[in-house]
C-alpha cells in the first residue's frame, strides 16, 4: 500500500499573493491539488504553467472550459488521462466546470480524482453536482474536491455525501483571515481507506495573503496492481 496526498485550494485567480499561495503549497505538499479560481482569461495558460512551477508542482494544461478549476500533480504519480468539462450555465452567469485526472503512483491502482467549484445559486449547484455524479460514475476509486460555494447541510453537499463520504477535516475553511464557515471539502468512494489526518505547520501570514479559503488535504492508500501470472500475455487474439 502506499499514501497518496490530495488537497484541494481556491486560490482566487492569483489576484492575492501568489508566492505565498505557493509557500502554503510546498508546504502541505501534495501529489494531487485540486484548485479552484484559477485564471482563465487574458494569458492563463502561461500563468498557471509558472505558478504550477512555483508550487514545484506539474501541470498537464489544457483548462479552457473548466470553469477555472484544474489539478496540480506531483513526480511521485502518473497520470494516465486528464480532461476539463463545461457545465451549462444560464445567460451571462459564471461559467462553471469541473477537472478530472486519473492518477496514481506507478504500479498502484489509479484513484479517479475531480476538483469542482459550484455555484453561488442553490439550484444550479444541485444540478451541477447530479451531473458531476453522473459522469464520473463507475470509473473507479473516486476522490471529489472543491469549493461547494454552501456548508454540509447544503442540498449539493448532500448530494455528493449520499454515494460519497467527506474525508477532509470539518475545521471551518472560509474566510481565510478568521474561518466561520466549512465550504471547502474532499469526498472519496467507500471503498478507499482513509489515513489519520496529518496537520501540517502553516505560516498564518501566508494563508490570509495567499487566498480567502484555507486549503484542505487528506491522504489515502492505494493498493499495488496485480502483475500478470509468469507466462501469461495481455495481447488479444
Amino acid at each position: 500500500m502506499t499514501a497518496v496526498r490530495v488537497a484541494s485550494y481556491n486560490v482566487k485567480d492569483l489576484t492575492l499573493d501568489r508566492r505565498a499561495a505557493a509557500r502554503v503549497i510546498r508546504a502541505i505538499d501534495p501529489d494531487v491539488l485540486c484548485l479552484q479560481e484559477v485564471p482563465r482569461r487574458l494569458f492563463s495558460t502561461w500563468r498557471v504553467s509558472q505558478f504550477a512551477a512555483e508550487c514545484g508542482m506539474f501541470w498537464s494544461g489544457r483548462h479552457r472550459g473548466s470553469g477555472g478549476t484544474t489539478i496540480f500533480t506531483s513526480l511521485r504519480v502518473h497520470v494516465s488521462e486528464t480532461r476539463h468539462q463545461r457545465l451549462p450555465v444560464a445567460g451571462l452567469e459564471r461559467r462553471r466546470g469541473y477537472a478530472v485526472i486519473r492518477v496514481g503512483p506507478a504500479g498502484h491502482q489509479p484513484l479517479v480524482v475531480a476538483s469542482v467549484h459550484l455555484s453561488l445559486d442553490a439550484d444550479e449547484r444541485v444540478r451541477h453536482a447530479g451531473q458531476i455524479l453522473q459522469s464520473l460514475a463507475g470509473g473507479g476509486p473516486l476522490m471529489l474536491a472543491g469549493d461547494l460555494n454552501e456548508g454540509q447541510s447544503g442540498r449539493a453537499w448532500q448530494l455528493f455525501a449520499a454515494s460519497l463520504r467527506l474525508v477532509s477535516p470539518t475545521a471551518a475553511t472560509y474566510p481565510a483571515v478568521a474561518p466561520r464557515a466549512l465550504l471547502d471539502g474532499i469526498f472519496a468512494s467507500p471503498e478507499l481507506r482513509v489515513l489519520p489526518h496529518r496537520e501540517v505547520e502553516l505560516s498564518a501570514e501566508d494563508l490570509v495573503a495567499a487566498s480567502d479559503h484555507r486549503p484542505t488535504w487528506v491522504d489515502v492508500e492505494v493498493g499495488q496492481t496485480r502483475a500478470p501470472l509468469s507466462g501469461s500475455s495481455s495481447s488479444r487474439a
